[in-house]
Order: C-alpha cells, then structure tokens, then sequence
C-alpha cells in the first residue's frame, strides 16, 4: 500500500536528490552498510540522491539485520521517519551525511544462506530446449519454484573481481572428464530478494503472509561456469560450476519503496494449472522492475548493453518463492537471500545470460571493437542496472552491480 512517502512531488533538503535521473530520490531510501572514512566504523545507511544518510547516528540502528528483523509495519513506520527526516532540514542534519564517492560500501549484511530459483519460464524454457527440444520443461516446473540451495559464503560485494573458476570438463557427455580453467563463463541476469523476519523450524509460512518476510532487493549476478554445470548437473544439479562468486549490489531497495510498481503477474496460459493453495499468493505480487545487462571488454572504451527485460515477467513471484522454501517448516531467517533466477523475457533482446543470447555459444555476439563473444573472456566487465518507473510514480533505481573475470589461478 502506497502512503505519503510515495508522493512523487515530494523534495528532499539534499539537493542531489531531486535531479531527474537520480537512482536514489527521496521516494526510494535504500538501506546499506557503509563505513566512514573520519572513524573507520560501519554504519548503516540510507542512499539519498548522490550522498549517504548515516541511519546509525540519526535513527540508533547499527546493523540491516537490525532493520530486517523488524515486523513488517514498523519497518514502514521507521520508512516515513526517515523520509520525515530528509523531507525538513534541521540544524546539524548536513552533518550526517556523507558524500557515496568517499564512502566505503559494506556488504548490506552477513548473508546466513542463500538459494537460487530458476522462477522465469522464457529462461527455463530457452535452456531446456537447447538440452531437450522436444521436452524443454520438467513436468514439475508450472507446479513449484524450482531451485537450489547455494554457497552463501562466495557472495561478493559488487566490484569485486570474479576469478574464471577450475573444474571437470567433457567434450563427450559420456565422459571421461579432464580437470581444467571453465571456457564457458556466464553471467546471470537476476534480482536478488533479503528476507525478513523468518518462521520457527517446522512452521511453513503461509502464502498469504509470505510477502510480509520480504525485506527488499537488490542486483544480483549469479555467475556460472556453463561448461562445468553441464558435466556435474545431473542428478542433484548445479554444484561447483555456481559456488565459486555470486555478485550483489550494494543497496537494497525496500519492498515498501517498491509499492507503486506492484503489479499483477502475466496471465497463466489456461492450459495451465493454477498454484497449489499454499502457493496462491493472490495474484497481486509481482513487480514492474526493468533490469539491464551490459558489457565492457578490456579493449572497448565503454560498455555496450547486451539485454534489457523486466520482472514483470516471471513465472513465479518473489512470495511465492518464500512461501514454496518454507512450505516443508524450513526456516528462514532475517538477512537470507533469495536469487530469482536467470530474468529472461519472450525476446532475444530479453535473455539474461550469454547461454541464451548466444544460443549455446554458436551465434556470438560483435562488439564495437570487432570482438566476438560466445561466453565471457578475461577482463571483461559486467554490469547490471534496475530501475522502476510507472505512471503517477517518481522514478527510483537499484544502482549497479559491476564484476570483473580474471585469469584463473595457474594450476
């Protein structure tokens, strides 16, 4: 539900915040951990326009976890404290804020686990056809969010460069494998979900509460080593070709600051079957985020944009998601992290990954410089970007998630 901090007339005291473009109005209030050059602490802060206010010093709350675990209303009730403080300009208030440019930006939180879905069907139907033209989707996938549980511990921070991973490699399916550096390194184009406050072990979490234990999003970039994943894959799935980096952004864009772009999901071809009741969530949970991925190699000046598609797309929701990963009693807790999945539209120009926009490596793509890529090379940059925008709402972003392949370790 929108209230006053929505208002897309709304003017911060920090001037930045108010430019046309800006990712970061005072509309949108991400949360971040950053740490201060003048006393070299960590804070928690809040991104307005191109400054940082520090939520530590202004609100006492020390760490996102603190944020996270809040029940959801006064997490909305802290949301309109802060916009309150940023809307009226106080004596002292320039003082608690720091320029983004020096400031050093902290993982948002100590990730405890994450798991990866696999939740949009232009995605899993595009790969499965390049694996099964004749049967692209497992008969369970219109039933449940498929997904896997992965390596909260190879998370990174956006900026942090990707080393090209070593695994066992075919060249047959059969086999035998060798041991060697991936030639087929991927990005993956996904919106990454922190959760809130969580459930007790053995309690599902209903689907009509699921969306209250969604904290906020962020970009996220589940990098893949293609030639890896297709050796290992079977029968328990991705492994070692998806546990060696996953990159975030450092923001993370409320669920409340993502309210005037809630939306309906797409309609569900009447030939399929609708979700089970635990899974009905209904039918209003899906979010209108455009979502873009571009491309630097080492040669070219600037990054050329590879995709562009938009949540809106997806199979299955965000709540959906929580409600299917806790329907066993799983327990989730504060600072979880959830991925999407690969974010894949109807068009080329919509596929979220190399894999797809390639087709398996046999159309590569041209750059300005007359380079080719089929998968990503050493020195290549990658780099997602996220905003909303609607119709009688201000326009916010997600910022950047920005990685880097480099060589692999010699063996």
């Amino acid at each position: 539900m929108t209230d006053q901090t929505h208002d897309p007339a709304l003017q911060s005291w920090v001037e930045s915040a108010n430019e046309a473009g800006t990712d970061f109005p005072v509309q949108n209030l991400p949360y971040g951990m950053f740490r201060d050059s003048r006393d070299g602490l960590a804070r928690l802060g809040v991104a307005i326009g191109t400054q940082v206010l520090d939520v530590t010093a202004a609100f006492g709350l020390k760490s996102m976890k603190a944020v996270m675990e809040k029940p959801k209303a006064e997490r909305v009730d802290l949301r309109r404290r802060i916009s309150g403080f940023l809307l009226t300009r106080e004596r002292g208030s320039e003082g608690l804020l720091t320029p983004m440019a020096a400031a050093e930006l902290l993982p948002p939180c100590e990730i405890g686990d994450y798991s990866d879905f696999y939740a949009s069907i232009h995605h899993a139907t595009n790969v499965g056809t390049m694996f099964r033209p004749d049967n692209p989707l497992m008969p369970n996938y219109k039933w449940l969010p498929v997904g896997y549980h992965g390596r909260a511990s190879s998370i990174v921070l956006s900026g942090t460069r990707v080393r090209r991973p070593r695994g066992q490699l075919v060249d047959n399916p059969a086999g035998p494998p060798v041991y060697g550096e991936s030639r087929r390194v991927d990005y993956e184009l996904e919106l990454g979900a922190l959760l809130g406050p969580g459930n007790a072990m053995g309690e599902p979490i209903p689907a009509e509460q699921a969306a209250s234990h969604l904290f906020g999003v962020c970009l996220l970039n589940d990098w893949s080593a293609r030639d890896i994943q297709t050796w290992e894959y079977q029968p328990l799935g991705p492994f070692l070709s998806k546990s060696f980096a996953t990159s975030i952004a450092p923001w993370v864009v409320t669920m409340e600051a993502l309210e005037p772009f809630r939306c309906a999901p797409e309609p569900r071809p009447a030939s399929d079957p609708q979700p089970l009741p635990h899974l009905a969530t209904g039918g209003h949970d899906a979010y209108s985020i455009t979502l873009e991925v571009w491309l630097r190699s080492a040669r070219m000046a600037g990054p050329m944009r590879l995709s562009r598609g938009n949540f809106s797309t997806m199979y299955w929701t965000l709540a959906q998601m929580v409600a299917h990963h806790a329907s066993n009693g799983c327990p989730l807790r504060p600072g979880d992290l959830i991925g999407s999945g690969t974010v894949s539209g109807p068009l080329k120009e919509n596929r979220g990954c190399l894999l797809e926009a390639t087709c398996r490596g046999t159309e590569p793509i041209e750059l300005p410089t007359g380079e080719t890529r089929r998968f990503l090379e050493d020195g290549d940059e990658v780099i997602l970007r996220g905003w909303c925008e609607a119709a009688g709402a201000r326009r916010i972003g997600l910022g950047e998630c920005r990685g880097v392949v480099e060589a692999a370790l010699a063996p």
